[in-house]
Formats: structure tokens, C-alpha cells, sequence
């Protein structure tokens, strides 16, 4: 059994090393997205494009303006003197807000009225919106307690908080996107690789003809599907290498976590996709389709459905069950367990039993599929 698991090893990993144009882009495509994807997705937002239409230009209002121009987030970029510029700002994209300032602003402010600043925000990406908004509140807010202490200070009194808040966020303190990024950047081309080169790999030889020779030999399913992920296996361990290497240095990225745990849940992931590349390759008969098929199971559903980009918890309840179809889901979990927030295995331990019990499922029906196929040779 080991001795025709190791011929079929052996030939596999002569047509990969034949296939050097193949081989180059392999490793070529991670270093790829792992750039395309760090640099380009990005969901912080700073230097956010403000415009001014002070109605009131005093001292007051020019130190709360001073508030916005101080902060590494806000850069003003035009000051508005007609009420039609507002709106014709957030048309052409000059501004992403605008701050009026009423006239009677410091009037009110001295004479302990409620006093209302406008900010209008471009609201269509909604997402970019709400975090300006926050933006502006907060510094809105530490204004009004600086003049305020200010005030009470002038007087000889003392502001005192009830409740003082001091939020500090754990894990990922910068919030970094890349810190959230680069781990679902790994399951994304793990899964794309996986799935594809197995799948090509044994209808390639549906094609050539070859694999009628591999049916009328002693080799069993097992052993034929063993002998073609296990080179495979080897060759995604060491890009999960290359990209965790180049995260480190690129983005800054490192391993908080247990080496072994990662290592494990790689493992278990590498054959749950290795298995549904399998899969494909007894559904298709052409290498086109195994390709096209194997990148519409593997990225589409790691991209929206596995919590690489979108929260799985703000999706519908019928399709968080349809994410339980996706490999990368569950080891997103380990990834980031791991990676960014450095636990242990009882936070993630059932994580390895979904991958195990995904990667046993596809294995025995690309196991029975291929005997099925074999016995009508």
C-alpha cells in the first residue's frame, strides 16, 4: 500500500517540478494577493476631507474649528462662504463633510443655551459614515469638556465625571486592518490553491488518458487520492510558510499564539480543501471546468460567507447556516485565535473537530465517486 502511495507521490511531484511556468505562479499568486490585498483593502479611515461654512467667524468658533485641523484624522481642506457650495462640495467629492457653524454659535455657548453644529456627511459609502460621524462627535465632545473646564476653571471650580471612561481596545490596540486582514488572506489563498491544483491535477489526467491506466492498476481510491493531496499538502504548508513570512515583515503581523495549534488547524484545513478539490476533479471531465468549478466553490464562499470581510453575526439566520459550507470559516477562527489574540485550544478546540469531520465528509463521497467511476471503466 505505501509502496504505491510513494510511486504516486513520486510521479506527482515530477509533474509539478516539469511544470515550471505552473510552479512559478504558485508561489507567484500569494505574494501577489498578499500585496494586492494588504495595501489595497483597507478599511481605516483618517485624513477625512472636511469643509467649513463658519456663519459666525469669531475666536470661539476658529478654536472649534482648531479642534478638527489639530487631529490626524480631519484635514480641512476648503472653507464655504455660500449655502450652495454645502451641497455642490459633497457632489464633486471636494469634502466627505461639512461643518456649518451657526452665526449666534458663541452667543448661545456663553449663555448656557443648547447650541447645534451641522455635519453633513457623504453617506453612500455607509460604512466610511458612520466612523466619520464618530469621529466628529468625539472631537465635538472633547471640545465641549475642554471649554467647559475652561470655564469652571476661570470661576475657581472644579468639572468632576461621575463616571469616567477609559475604553482601551484589546488584542488588536491600533486597530490595524491588516492585524484583521492578513489571517483571512491566508485561509483565502490556501483554499484557492488547494482546491484548484488538486482538482486540474487529477482531471488532467482524464484528459491525457492516463488515468485509465491508474483504473486497471492494483491502486485503490484511497491510496490513488492520498498519493495526489499529499504533495500538495507539502507545497501549501510552505506558502502558508511564505505568507506568514511576509506578513511579518510587510505588515508587521506576528504569531501571538502556540506554533503547534497553528500548525494543526493548517494541517486539518489543507486536507478539508485538498478533499473538495478532490471532489471536483470527479465531477468534471475537462480542465476547464474543473477550474472554473473549483474557484466558484472555493473563492466566492471564502470571500463572503466565511468572516474574512463581513461579520457571519449580522447575517441572516439562513445563511449563517450556509456558512457552515465553507472550510475557511473555522479555521478563520483558529487563524485569529492564534494570530491575533495568542489563546489556547479551548477556545478554538471544536474548530479542529468541524474541519476534521468537513474534511472526512468529502474524502468518503470523493472516495465512493471515484470507485463508482472506476467500476463502470
Amino acid at each position: 500500500m505505501f509502496t504505491r502511495i510513494f510511486a504516486i507521490v513520486k510521479k506527482e511531484f515530477r509533474q509539478i517540478v516539469r511544470d515550471k511556468r505552473s510552479l512559478i505562479l504558485i508561489f507567484f499568486y500569494p505574494v501577489f494577493m498578499l500585496i494586492l490585498f494588504g495595501y489595497a483593502l483597507n478599511f481605516d479611515v483618517t485624513h477625512i476631507k472636511i469643509g467649513v461654512y463658519d456663519l459666525e467667524k469669531s475666536e470661539f468658533s476658529r478654536e472649534f474649528i482648531k479642534t478638527f485641523n489639530s487631529s490626524e484624522y480631519f484635514d480641512i481642506v476648503k472653507y464655504i462662504s455660500a449655502p450652495d457650495e454645502v451641497n455642490q462640495s459633497l457632489v464633486d467629492k471636494s469634502v466627505q463633510c461639512v461643518l456649518t457653524i451657526p452665526a449666534d454659535f458663541s452667543q448661545k455657548f456663553y449663555s448656557k443655551e443648547k447650541t447645534n453644529v451641522q455635519f453633513l456627511v457623504d453617506g453612500v459609502n455607509g460604512n466610511t459614515a458612520t466612523i466619520i460621524m464618530n469621529y466628529v462627535n468625539a472631537a465635538t465632545l472633547g471640545f465641549s469638556q475642554k471649554i467647559s473646564a475652561d470655564i469652571f476653571a476661570k470661576a475657581g471650580g472644579k468639572i468632576t465625571m461621575p463616571v469616567n471612561i477609559s475604553g482601551v481596545f484589546w488584542y488588536n490596540p491600533d486597530l490595524k486592518t491588516t492585524e484583521f486582514l492578513i489571517p483571512g488572506l491566508i485561509a483565502t489563498i490556501l483554499i484557492v490553491i488547494c482546491v484548484t491544483l488538486t482538482a486540474v491535477s487529477i482531471v488532467r489526467e482524464k484528459e491525457q488518458g492516463t488515468i485509465e491506466q491508474i483504473n486497471v492498476s492494483p491502486v485503490s481510491p484511497l491510496e490513488l487520492i492520498l498519493g495526489k493531496i499529499i504533495p500538495y499538502i507539502l507545497l501549501a504548508i510552505l506558502i502558508s510558510i511564505l505568507v506568514l513570512i511576509l506578513g511579518a515583515i510587510l505588515f508587521g503581523v506576528q504569531i501571538k499564539g502556540s506554533i503547534l495549534y497553528m500548525f494543526i488547524g493548517t494541517l486539518l484545513y489543507l486536507i478539508a480543501c485538498l478533499s473538495m478539490g478532490i471532489f471536483v476533479s470527479t465531477i468534471a471531465d475537462s480542465m476547464q471546468v474543473a477550474f472554473q468549478l473549483s474557484t466558484l466553490i472555493s473563492q466566492l464562499p471564502t470571500n463572503i460567507l466565511s468572516g474574512f470581510i463581513f461579520p457571519i453575526e449580522s447575517m441572516p439566520a439562513p445563511i449563517q447556516i450556509i456558512t457552515n459550507l465553507s472550510p475557511a470559516k473555522f479555521f478563520l477562527v483558529i487563524l485569529r485565535s492564534v494570530v491575533i489574540k495568542g489563546t489556547g485550544i479551548e477556545t478554538f478546540w471544536q474548530q479542529y473537530i468541524y474541519l476534521t469531520i468537513f474534511a472526512l465528509a468529502f474524502l468518503t463521497i470523493a472516495m465512493i465517486r471515484t470507485a463508482r467511476q472506476r467500476r463502470t471503466v
